[in-house]
Formats: C-alpha cells, sequence, structure tokens
C-alpha cells in the first residue's frame, strides 16, 4: 500500500494529497491575473470587501450615502430580482438606511441597477469558461449625484449589491464611499464550503441564514452531507430522529437558489458509510461482515440502494445541477475476500485496486449523470495514474493530486478543484492562530502554519494551477469533530475570498475586513479575540494526556492497513492524585510537582482565559451583526475555563490530601477531616460546574441545531460507533460529548476510596462518618 501523508487531520496518499507549503514554491510559474491591483487600496482607506475586488479605481474624494438617495432598477432588472430585496435588507440591518424605489428619469441622487449583456469585460483567470464568469461579473461607477452597479447578468448583479454594502464606511455617524469604480469577476466560477450534518443538523430558518451569509462572501455553492437526517423513502431504517422531510430539502434549495447558491446533495461510498451499515438491514452489503466503514463494491445491492438514496435526494433538490458523490478514503477497496464480498478476483482481474474502484465509481455516476447531475467525486487512493483514463471524463474531481495525476486528469478531460480546509481534527475551534510551542505541554510533531495563511496560499500557487484544469475551490470544515458550524465563517469566508480573487491581498489583511463586515463597525479587538479562542481551545487538547480506550470497540483499521487483532482507539487521560491511606492519612505522591510545568501553564491560559471573557461580553454589548456567532464563542469561552477549573481542582485535592496529612500527623484529626471532607466537596463542585457548562452550551448550540437525541417524532437514533473512524460526536447521542473525557474518568471509584479512607481515619478518632454519593457521570444538578 501506498505511503500515507497527514494533512490537516485527513489522511490522504501522497499521490492525492494537496501538499499546500510544497505548492507556495512554484508560485512564481503558475497562472495568476495579472491585471490585478493589490487589495490593500481600499483597505488602507477604511473600506473593506470579502473577496477583494479585481480592480478598484479611487479618487482621493469620498462623499456620503444615506436615506435621501433613490434606487432606479433598470428595465433589464426584474423587481423580484434577490439583488434588489438583498440590497434593501441588508441596508436597514446593517445602516438603518431606506431607500425610496424611483424610476429610470427620477431626478437627484439615484442608486442605478442595471443588467446588460456584455456591459462588463473580464480580465485574466484561471477558469476557461469565460462566458460562466462573466455571468458572475459586475462593475460600480461611484459618483456623489450617481452610483451605478451593472453586471452581466443577475448573478453578477447579485455580487455588486452584496460589495457595495460591504464596501460603505460608517464615519462619525454618516456612511462614505469613494468616488471611483469597481470592476470584479471571479478568478473560478465554483466556490464551495463543506456543510458537515452527519453529527447534527440545523434547524431550517438557521439553515436559511447559513445560505445567506454563504452568499454574502461569493460563496456559490454548499455541500451539503446530511446522512440520516434526511428523510430517504428507499431506506426508511436509515432516518434519524430530526431529519428534515423531501420538502424541507426542496424549500431550502428554492431558497439557496434565488440567492445564486447551489445545494449539492452529498452522499460517500463506498467508504464512510457507518451511518448505513451499522444498520442490521444492510450488513450484508459490508465488504467486512465485522467493518460498517466500507461497502463491498462487487455487491449490486450497494449500488442499488446508493443510487436509490442519491435519487430521493436528487428529488428533493429539484434546480439543482450537481450530486457530490463522495470516494472519500476508500481504503479497503479490492482487499475484501469473504463469503459476502469477493472484492479481490474481481480486481486482479480488472488489473489492480484502483481499477475496481474506476469501476464503481462509473456504475455509480453513470447513473447519476442519466438523472441530469453532473457527477463530483473524490479521485483517492487506491487511484493510480493508469486508472484516470478507467473513469468518465464528465466527472469532477474535487482535489487535486499533484503533478503525477493531474495532467492525465486534465488530458482524459476531467476537471478539479481546489480542495482546502477550515479545520480538519481540531477540537472546539479551528487553528485560526498557532500556540506557540512553549505554551504546549506536548512538543508538535510538525509545525503547521495558520489555517487562513495555508489555504489562500495553496489556492493562490498551487502546481494544480499549471497541470490541472480547475473550475473551482472547495474549503472543508469538517464535522468530525463536532464543532458548532459558527467557529468556521472566518475561514470559510476568507478561504473561499481566494478562489474569487488569488495571491491578493494578504490573509490577514482579509481577516481584518472580515472581522469589520461581518461584525459590524462597533466591534472591538476581534482579532485578539480569535487569536485567544485559537489558543484556549488548542490548549483544551493539550492539557490532557492520552490512553488506549477501554470505552469503546477497537478501531478495524487505518489508512494503511487492516488491524490484526483489532487496535485499540484513544482517549483523553489524565491521572488523579491518590487516596491517602486509611489508618493515618498517609499521602507521598506529590501530584502538584508532578504537574507543575501543566498548572503553570494553566495558570497562564486562566489569565487569557478571562481577558477573552471580557471580550466576548465586550463585543456582545457592541456588535451590531452575528451576536449569535459570538453566543456560540462564549459558550466554548466557557468549556476551556471549566477545563481550567477541573485541572486546578485536581491541584487543591492534592494540597488537601498533604493538609490532611500534615494534621493527622500533628495530632489534629478534626482538621485532618476537614480537609478531606474540602477535597470531596471539590470534586462535587467541578461536576456542577462540568454540568451547568455543558447546559449553557446545550441551550446556545440548541438555537440553531436540532437536539441531538435518542427517539422523537416516533423514530429512533441507532448509537453504534464507526468501526474505522472515531469521531468524537459519536462517542455520545447528547452534546455531553463536549466533557465526555471527563465522564471517562473513573470519579465514583475515586470518591468512594477516599471518603472509605476518610471514614476509617474519622472512625478511629471518634468522629463521624459521611456516607455521600458522587454520581460523576450524571449530567443532572
Amino acid at each position: 500500500m501506498q505511503k500515507i501523508h497527514r494533512y490537516r487531520g485527513r489522511n490522504w496518499p501522497v499521490p492525492a494529497v494537496l501538499i499546500f507549503i510544497a505548492a507556495a514554491a512554484a508560485a512564481l510559474s503558475v497562472s495568476l491575473p495579472a491585471e490585478s491591483q493589490t487589495g490593500s487600496d481600499l483597505f488602507d482607506r477604511n473600506y473593506t470587501v470579502v473577496s477583494a475586488p479585481q480592480r478598484a479605481r479611487l479618487e482621493k474624494e469620498e462623499f456620503g450615502f444615506d436615506s435621501t438617495w433613490s434606487l432606479v432598477a433598470a428595465k433589464d432588472v426584474r423587481p423580484s430580482d434577490i439583488a434588489i430585496e438583498t440590497l434593501k435588507g441588508e441596508l436597514d440591518e446593517r445602516y438603518q438606511v431606506s431607500l425610496q424605489e424611483a424610476s429610470s428619469g427620477a431626478k437627484g441622487r439615484t442608486l442605478l441597477l442595471d443588467v446588460q449583456a456584455g456591459a462588463v469585460s473580464i480580465g485574466e483567470a484561471l477558469d476557461g469558461e469565460r462566458d460562466v464568469l462573466a455571468s458572475q461579473a459586475y462593475r460600480i461607477e461611484l459618483d456623489a449625484e450617481r452610483i451605478r452597479i451593472v453586471a452581466n447578468d443577475s448573478p453578477g448583479l447579485f455580487y455588486g449589491v452584496e460589495t457595495f454594502v460591504q464596501l460603505l464606511k460608517p464615519d462619525g455617524g454618516r456612511l462614505l464611499l469613494p468616488e471611483g469604480e469597481i470592476t470584479d469577476w471571479p478568478d473560478l466560477q465554483l466556490r464551495v464550503i463543506y456543510w458537515d450534518d452527519a453529527h447534527h443538523v440545523e434547524k431550517i430558518d438557521a439553515f436559511r441564514r447559513v445560505i445567506r451569509q454563504a452568499a454574502f462572501f461569493k460563496i456559490n455553492a454548499i455541500a451539503l452531507k446530511l446522512e440520516g437526517h434526511f428523510q430517504f423513502k428507499s431506506a426508511p431504517a436509515l432516518v434519524e430522529p430530526y431529519a428534515w422531510t423531501p420538502d424541507e430539502l426542496q424549500e431550502l434549495t428554492d431558497y439557496a437558489l434565488r440567492h445564486h447558491v447551489q445545494l449539492i446533495p452529498w452522499l460517500d461510498g463506498p467508504a464512510h458509510v457507518a451511518f448505513i451499515l451499522k444498520h442490521p438491514e444492510y450488513a450484508h452489503l459490508r465488504a467486512f461482515p465485522d467493518s460498517n466503514y466500507e461497502f463491498c463494491v462487487t455487491n449490486p445491492e450497494s449500488i442499488e440502494l446508493l443510487v436509490d438514496m442519491f435519487g430521493d435526494l436528487i428529488e428533493a433538490n429539484r434546480g439543482g445541477d450537481y450530486i457530490y458523490f463522495s470516494t472519500d478514503e476508500p481504503y479497503y477497496v479490492g482487499m475484501a475476500d469473504n463469503p459476502q464480498c469477493r472484492e479481490t478476483e474481481r480486481a486482479k482481474a480488472l488489473g489492480g485496486n484502483g481499477r475496481l474502484l474506476a469501476e464503481y465509481i462509473t456504475q455509480v455516476s453513470d447513473r447519476l449523470r442519466a438523472l441530469g447531475r453532473k457527477v463530483v467525486f473524490m479521485g483517492e487512493f487506491p487511484l493510480e495514474p493508469g486508472d484516470i483514463e478507467h473513469l468518465p471524463p464528465y466527472l469532477i474531481n474535487t482535489i487535486v493530486n499533484g503533478p503525477r495525476f493531474d495532467p492525465l486528469y486534465k488530458a482524459h478531460g476531467i476537471r478539479q478543484m481546489l480542495h482546502t480546509s477550515t479545520q480538519g481534527e481540531e477540537e472546539l475551534f479551528p487553528s485560526y492562530f498557532i500556540l506557540p510551542g512553549e505554551r504546549r505541554l506536548h512538543p508538535r510533531e510538525r509545525e503547521e502554519p495558520p489555517r487562513v495563511q495555508a489555504a489562500f496560499e495553496g489556492i493562490s500557487t498551487h502546481s494544480a494551477r499549471k497541470n490541472a484544469d480547475v473550475l473551482g475551490t472547495i474549503n472543508a470544515g469538517w464535522g468530525d469533530a463536532g464543532l458548532h458550524p459558527e467557529t468556521f465563517w472566518l475561514g470559510y469566508a476568507t478561504i473561499t475570498a481566494a478562489g474569487w480573487r488569488p495571491s491578493t491581498p494578504d490573509p490577514r489583511e482579509s481577516m481584518q475586513s472580515f472581522y469589520r463586515v461581518f461584525y459590524g463597525p462597533g466591534a472591538r479587538k476581534i482579532d485578539r479575540l480569535y487569536q485567544l479562542m485559537s489558543y484556549q481551545a488548542q490548549f483544551w487538547s493539550d492539557s490532557w494526556e492520552h490512553n488506549e480506550s477501554s470505552a469503546r470497540k477497537p478501531i478495524f483499521g487505518s489508512s494503511r492497513r487492516i488491524f490484526t487483532p483489532r487496535g485499540p482507539a484513544r482517549d483523553f487521560t489524565i491521572d488523579l492524585p491518590p487516596p491517602p491511606a486509611p489508618n493515618n492519612l498517609s499521602y507521598s505522591y506529590p501530584w502538584s510537582w508532578a504537574h507543575r510545568r501543566r498548572l503553570a501553564l494553566v495558570s497562564e491560559s486562566r489569565r487569557e482565559n478571562q481577558e477573552l471573557i471580557a471580550l466576548l461580553e465586550e463585543n456582545l454589548r457592541r456588535a451590531r451583526l452575528n451576536r449569535y456567532n459570538l453566543e456560540v464563542f462564549f459558550s466554548l469561552a466557557q468549556l476551556y475555563r471549566q477545563n481550567l477549573d477541573f485541572l486546578e481542582g485536581l491541584g487543591r485535592i492534592d494540597q488537601q490530601f498533604a493538609a490532611a496529612y500534615e494534621a493527622s500527623r500533628a495530632g489534629n484529626p478534626q482538621a485532618a477531616v476537614a480537609e478531606l471532607d474540602r477535597a470531596l466537596h471539590e470534586v462535587v463542585a467541578v461536576r456542577e460546574s462540568r454540568n451547568t457548562v455543558l447546559h449553557f452550551a446545550e441551550q446556545t448550540w440548541y438555537k440553531s441545531w436540532q437536539p441531538r437525541v435518542l427517539t422523537a417524532n416516533g423514530r429512533q437514533f441507532l448509537h453504534q460507533p464507526d468501526d474505522v473512524k472515531d469521531h468524537e460526536p459519536g462517542r455520545t447521542v447528547d452534546l455531553s460529548y463536549l466533557v465526555y473525557r471527563q465522564l471517562l474518568l473513573p470519579f465514583d471509584d475515586w470518591f468512594e476510596e477516599v471518603q472509605d479512607a476518610r471514614n476509617a481515619y474519622a472512625g478511629q478518632q471518634g468522629l463521624p462518618a459521611r456516607h455521600d454519593s458522587l454520581r460523576w457521570k450524571g449530567l443532572d444538578f
């Protein structure tokens, strides 16, 4: 099997990996728009647009914009055009500006929306489908008496409006604009974000907000992975308690299309299908009887089931152009040879495991294409360069695989996309900033740049810009670690911006621009807020140890091989202060000394946590826009803080045990027992604070999510872990995966041991016993 490269939390075979740092070395030889200016011309004058426009000619003069201006729609702009609705809504929400509509002959200061075929000429771009790019192009003419937003087609007019709204600069109670002209078009026609609803699902109104937010940043497609959160007619056993109905998915599809966003249904196959194969009804479709990870690709029933499920999604996604057949990480194709799945013989007859995967991809994709869809897939291992010619040329490959592969895909007619990630395996919050090594308890395996920088540079300079036929970008926020997607918007907006305009401006400038347009002018020190959110999340992970798990079933295999016997999963853990001896309370293990560096880092992190919470409280008062985003951040800051409380609590328990022993040696049994009672109370208080913080997170997250529950609406969730992937949300049915590592600790037994030692000593001294129970795993109060 080929060597595997670990990239951003995903396992990739070397030929399929996006190695963005190496790709940056080829920057001088790749194709970039030649006519672009830097985005700093706008930014330096305190104007912010995400994505930065291709051309901006600005004069020194500025002029005011307010409700005295009139809105005029040219004859080719329909009254129902989403550009008009969006302009009015955004001006009112953001600036409390209300424009009166007027006729084309109106006098006074007017804002004209105009659509004229061929009105906007585009410059150099990577994507060769210039007519598609031209449909998204626009020009904004800025004059103190007349503003004109003109486009070749409706999508361009919409993007012109979004740019105009972002461009307005609050200044001393006024809104200012520069005189000049902006001409803009995308470098790539398709700018996709991946929205992972495998482990949660949004409420319908919340997902409408997702669509509007995406459109605001010129993201024009959302690849949506629902798994059991859709009511499949063809597979009712899979349907989870709060699954969307077909009507709801169609409603969201229509809403997205109105905002020039494609909603692209996503299903995995042959791998990542534990949500299907965990059900007894479909166990016979497994490649390996004891693994729910992968379909048997030689079983026609697995193809029929997948095509039928795709058909259900397509029927509820009428008007869409694409379907996402995710062939992500099909590690074991061609390796099954057992009574229910014979793959090895077929792979040998075809010429290899990659050929077998190509045959399977073709069988499914031909059926999907017959349903009228453009089929998107992932060209992953075990595909080899020689297997590409056996794939259908109509496919779209959403990853670039490197110089050995990309020219072959291009020659075969398969277009590709630049695949990036906003998040991979980070817990709680993406790594927008990197916690310095001296602030870490454990050294990093390798240094990686911050998310936005790495992905922005990769899109701008990747060798595929020269070797592949690229039509877009896809920017993933993986749901594997259970993060709230509100944490992804910085990466979604600024990374995808490089798909509109690569190379410039600097990623840090893009981030600063995002803060202004996302939270509004009243927000304060948002860059520092994101830095602290990133640092705190990384310390939350770094502050514990790992050990082999006994809490879930062992793992079937990895990207490299099948384990024989199965291998253990990994859990977070930390050792507890050992209970004192019953007779004399002797205590010889100095937990605080052994963990002195951990506690020192906890102390430093606590100071930053206090700063973070103060910033969040301030911005919840000041920010006009996206306050729910800050509420989610606030719930995370509470989780960070509770972890610090917990670790410091262990240190106090250690000191209380030591103090109890000293009091016993000094002949003061009442003081000794009181110290042990304080230690027991410490654990009870930690349990209560953990449950309080979890409850607060539930209240906050469930404003936008449907509850994660075992049963609802007459349906039941089958809780059975994936045999290969150990995802945090898969460990629990509810939201308690956020505190799951604490639940694994043996605190009930520990509590009883400490209480028994306390009572034995107290009995010897004629002091009363206590008979409390902890119920450590209980999530009530």
